[in-house]
């Protein structure tokens, strides 16, 4: 994956609830830690979703991809990159990466793409003016 754009790692430890009897990690779950990450990521760069929330927005998962190369497993360190390539005005586009501890061996990675919706109706719209000033400075 290319490192153009913007990044924000979080650390995650992986906690027994969320491991099978094999203390391998449900699958499901990597979706929960693509979500921190990139609530993490957007948080670092002065976008908050609970603003979003109060503005009437929301901004809704509208895919999700997950690749699983490798197991991460009860306890592990994982260090889960988010990535903003770019500003778009319809769909938002994040890229994931997971690590273990020190390594740099991805153990899984994938992408969600969001779109801002009128919280009311469901309706898409054009991402808030709040936002895309934000973009502008970081692109």
């Amino acid at each position: 994956m290319s490192e153009k754009g913007i990044s924000f790692t979080t650390d995650i430890r992986v906690r027994y609830a969320e491991t099978d009897g094999m203390k391998v990690v449900y699958h499901g779950n990597y979706l929960t830690y693509f979500e921190e990450a990139r609530t993490n990521l957007f948080r670092n760069i002065g976008v908050v979703y609970s603003e979003i929330e109060k503005s009437g927005l929301y901004l809704v998962v509208v895919e999700a991809h997950v690749h699983y190369r490798r197991s991460a497993l009860y306890d592990d360190v994982l260090h889960v990159k988010a990535t903003l390539k770019e500003v778009a005005t319809l769909k938002i586009t994040i890229d994931y990466e997971i690590t273990r501890d020190n390594s740099t061996e991805i153990l899984v990675f994938g992408q969600t793409v969001h779109a801002f919706t009128d919280a009311k109706t469901g309706r898409p719209v054009r991402p808030p003016q709040e936002y895309m000033q934000i973009m502008k400075t970081i692109f």
